[in-house]
């Protein structure tokens, strides 16, 4: 796991919710970054092995920490980040006497990294600003090799202020944090993002299996045609993997599904047609029923051959 040193960004009480295969190592950049991290996890073991994989990482001992509840990880924390499944498990860790909003001191933010609803990010901040505290709504792109490597995207709804203090901190696991809007502009454009992917995932799948059945080599195409007008990061990353059959990496189908059943709920709302995206969702629920809850995303191309 690398870590990043930021310029003028001193040592920070942070706390961390939900240590899934994103906020492990996320959280864990967050400690090599100097910053003393406590964290909550509903799993306690996972706790105790994250805190004593980064206490030996890290050499700071006093300055890992794990908490039985989210309102002990927050308490004292000037940050409190949050990496949950959905709208649900992120009422549980804010909400009540046990949840996060309650340890929080005043002016404290509490940053969620869940690709969530955006009526739940306007909820939590309509709370938060009642209890003296602030909310940024911060979903990420980059997938589990992004949280790994450091180099994840951040979009981020709310006040100005509130993004000017996490931003520098959250930069020890991204290559880009950018304040969006608005409380909800974050999960928007996620929303935008995940229907992007599904176009893609989908116009690639079938390209590739169009070239099978035409009897090309289909990694030697995808390098011609990678250095042209068809080039994109699922291409270069996913594309001689969907040609040798592999799926056990990267998103999983059952994220995706709940990601594109909040974008067609919003698309709903607000009125936006999404022939493709609704598609490519019941595409994506084939592949479920093929036993590919847990494939990569660019499983897609399985219903094709």
């Amino acid at each position: 796991m690398s870590s990043k040193i930021y310029d003028n960004t001193p040592p920070r009480r942070v706390a961390f919710l939900g240590l899934g295969v994103m906020g492990y190592p996320m959280a864990g950049h967050l400690a090599n970054a100097g910053h003393a991290v406590t964290v909550y996890n509903r799993t306690a073991s996972k706790s105790i092995a994250w805190c004593a994989e980064h206490e030996r990482a890290t050499g700071q001992k006093g300055s890992i920490n794990q908490a039985g509840t989210p309102r002990q990880a927050a308490a004292g924390a000037e940050l409190v980040f949050c990496c949950v499944g959905n709208d649900d498990d992120l009422r549980s860790v804010t909400l009540g006497a046990d949840g996060a909003f309650a340890g929080m001191a005043p002016g404290a933010v509490f940053v969620d990294h869940t690709t969530a609803s955006a009526n739940i990010a306007r909820e939590l901040y309509a709370v938060a600003k009642a209890q003296g505290l602030n909310f940024v709504d911060a979903p990420v792109s980059g997938g589990q090799a992004g949280a790994v490597n450091g180099g994840l995207t951040v979009m981020c709804g709310g006040d100005q202020a509130a993004f000017d203090a996490a931003q520098p901190v959250a930069m020890a696991f991204s290559k880009a944090v950018t304040l969006l809007g608005d409380s909800g502009a974050g999960q928007l454009a996620k929303m935008v993002n995940q229907i992007c992917i599904a176009g893609l995932v989908q116009g690639l799948a079938e390209a590739i299996a169009f070239g099978e059945k035409a009897g090309l080599d289909m990694n030697q195409v995808l390098d011609v045609i990678g250095k042209g007008a068809a080039q994109s990061w699922q291409m270069d990353n996913r594309g001689k993997t969907m040609v040798a059959n592999k799926f056990d990496f990267g998103f999983a189908v059952d994220w995706m599904r709940k990601d594109l059943g909040l974008v067609l709920d919003e698309a709903r709302r607000n009125g936006a047609r999404l022939p493709v995206t609704a598609l490519v969702d019941q595409f994506y629920a084939d592949v479920q029923t093929m036993g590919g809850r847990r494939w990569d995303t660019s499983s897609l191309i399985k219903r094709l051959k």
